[in-house]
């Protein structure tokens, strides 16, 4: 799926490739962070549709830029968009560093040009956004009052109550899994299909 090994720095074509990329994948990331405000469920399983529908931007950048540094910056780059935007806790920024820094270890440690290497960093890269609805478990009487506090629907609480359960909790960390393993068996067909025939991998 790609050419080069890890060997090297980033160079500006990469930041920018890297860039532009993380633009995608903020843009989709944040339309499923507004959506989980509709509902709880759309919450827990909002790091399982990121996943599958950011496959493709993550594994084409994987394919562009085989160099360490790429995964962190990634996930920097989103990182401090959230935190500018007031819309991280400290939780989802604990569980998304160490995201980022697990899936560049996996690309790493795979060589950088292997699906399945880019495969495992994309699950690693995925869980980090179980830490937006984490405190639901972690926190559940202070996370509870706070959102009450902060004008959050009666009805919305109670279903979140209701939904707060170990099960649920399993639920919130495989979609992320699962999203990841399609998401990446997506792009990789569209990489045959499309992607090399265009000459854009």
């Amino acid at each position: 799926m790609a050419q080069s090994s890890g060997k090297g720095s980033l160079k500006g074509k990469d930041l920018i490739t890297i860039g532009i990329f993380s633009a995608i994948y903020f843009v989709i990331n944040f339309i499923f962070m507004l959506m989980g405000g509709l509902h709880p469920m759309m919450w827990i399983l909002m790091p399982g549709f990121i996943a599958l529908l950011t496959g493709i931007p993550f594994m084409l950048m994987c394919s562009k830029v085989q160099k360490m540094g790429a995964v962190i910056l990634m996930g920097t780059i989103t990182g401090l968009i959230y935190f500018v935007t007031g819309m991280f806790t400290v939780v989802i920024l604990v569980t998304f560093a160490a995201s980022c820094i697990l899936g560049e270890a996996v690309r790493s440690l795979s060589g950088y040009s292997t699906f399945k290497g880019n495969l495992l960093a994309f699950i690693c890269f995925s869980l980090g956004m179980t830490g937006s609805p984490l405190p639901i478990w972690l926190m559940h009487d202070k996370f509870i009052s706070q959102i009450s506090e902060q004008g959050m629907p009666a009805e919305y609480i109670t279903t979140l109550e209701k939904l707060s359960s170990p099960a649920m909790l399993l639920v919130l960390f495989l979609a992320p899994v699962i999203g990841a393993i399609a998401g990446s068996l997506i792009s990789k067909k569209m990489f045959q299909k499309h992607f090399i025939k265009a000459g854009i991998v």
